[in-house]
């Protein structure tokens, strides 16, 4: 396996180019499936999650074409020859599940794998099930498989018990070929929402979808046989998890000046208020879609809960962990949407850092000088946190189990460099 060498500590400065989002860019490979005509989409990042969705999508019978060395690729899901999606490829990623509801409703049938990924927690998939069977859905669990079948769904009211991401957007999808109106309440609210509703609304000019973004949504169905947009180019929203890592990276290294290109503010809102209440300077320019922050010769500790959208992501709390490590105080963070995502606590340990654990609390001592340790991945946002540690660490940090990163971080030594960083990829020999 890779490992990524750290040579700290490092003063960054300067900008960056964010990689369209990975957590929208799966969703809407995921949604091309119900469309009859190719898709071009724009600046798809290398990364290797997508390569596992585009693997799918390859298996289940559309064609997919790189078309220049941009990212840019055209997938054409006309000819779909396979409504199963299968274990040896779902098991690597959980975002595998997204394909249940476009091929369900388009085709009248499918069946999944059970989905895996990383080990942050049980994350079912019950409310994407019960969702799909208010819409007339007949599911079955057999063999470790999901299969769903139904002549043609019907719309419903569903309220969602809690407000599931993933679980909005299989049933948001489902309800574009659905008969009549499909109501979600409770609805995700996160910008990946209102990104996959304006795919779907670029694809389909028949279809009327309103409250994105809200915790309503109403889906009016339209027929399977409509017309989609043959023409249509679609790029994915820029990655706020990404632009949070990189402005966190900046404050920890008491950077004079970092920029992040290709955000819009509104997406990281909390995250920018938390780095703000941490005493960072923080400039927004809406036109140019970018956001500088500043240090302020103070890192204050902080309390902070993570929450559904408008709230704190839990994908960025174990960068703000690293970040309160540096602070001049102490912080608390309360974990509240998965239950196993203080993995990487451990591994900072072993690097000096002082932080104490009960239950889905963690509470860090700041101040405290960390030195390079080995350090090993555990999962995607935990890595991006070691990384991060090992700036600011004395000596060179070895980080392990790299992969992680690959599923979720377009170039980051790459980025990290041009910001000034110093860090080396060490191939594995195997």
């Amino acid at each position: 396996m890779d490992k990524l060498l750290v040579y700290g500590p490092a003063r960054l400065s300067g900008s960056v180019e964010i990689s369209s989002a990975k957590n929208s860019t799966l969703k809407l490979m995921a949604a091309s499936l119900l469309s009859r005509t190719p898709i071009l989409f724009k600046k798809i990042p290398k990364l290797r999650d997508l390569n596992t969705m585009r693997k799918l999508l390859t298996n289940l019978g559309a064609k997919i074409e790189d078309l220049n060395d941009e990212g840019d690729l055209r997938i054409d899901a006309s000819q779909i020859s396979d409504t199963k999606a299968h274990y040896d490829i779902v098991k690597t990623m959980r975002a595998s599940i997204l394909v249940l509801g476009p091929l369900l409703t388009r085709f009248g049938e499918a069946s999944v794998s059970l989905p895996g990924g990383c080990a942050i927690g049980a994350r079912p998939i019950d409310i994407h099930l019960k969702g799909l069977e208010a819409l007339g859905a007949e599911i079955e669990l057999q063999e470790g498989y999901v299969t769903a079948r139904a002549k043609r769904l019907v719309g419903a009211n569903i309220l969602l018990s809690f407000p599931s991401v993933g679980a909005t957007e299989n049933i948001l999808m489902a309800a574009v070929f659905a008969k009549g109106e499909t109501v979600i309440e409770n609805a995700a609210r996160e910008p990946e929402i209102i990104d996959l509703v304006q795919f779907l609304v670029a694809l389909f000019p028949e279809l009327k979808i309103l409250g994105a973004g809200t915790s309503t949504i109403r889906i009016s169905g339209i027929e399977r046989d409509s017309k989609p947009n043959h023409q249509l180019e679609y790029r994915a929203m820029g990655d706020r998890i990404e632009a949070a890592t990189y402005l966190i990276a900046g404050m920890m290294t008491k950077s004079p000046s970092v920029t992040v290109n290709g955000i819009e503010a509104y997406t990281m809102t909390s995250v920018l208020e938390v780095l703000k209440s941490m005493g960072a300077i923080i400039e927004i320019n809406e036109n140019k879609k970018s956001i500088t922050l500043k240090y302020n010769n103070i890192i204050k500790g902080a309390i902070i809960d993570t929450a559904p959208f408008p709230g704190l992501p839990t994908d960025v709390q174990a960068q703000l962990m690293a970040l309160m490590i540096c602070a001049d105080s102490s912080s608390v963070i309360t974990e509240h949407i998965f239950e196993n995502r203080f993995m990487h606590v451990p591994e900072m340990q072993r690097m000096g850092a002082a932080i104490t654990l009960r239950g889905n609390v963690a509470t860090i001592q700041g101040g405290n000088k960390l030195k390079a340790a080995p350090v090993m991945c555990t999962d995607l946002r935990a890595s991006a946190a070691l990384v991060l540690c090992g700036l600011v660490a004395e000596g060179t940090t070895e980080v392990q189990r790299i992969y992680h990163l690959d599923r979720g971080y377009e170039k980051l030594e790459e980025k990290l460099k041009i910001l000034g960083a110093k860090l080396e990829r060490i191939k594995s020999e195997n």
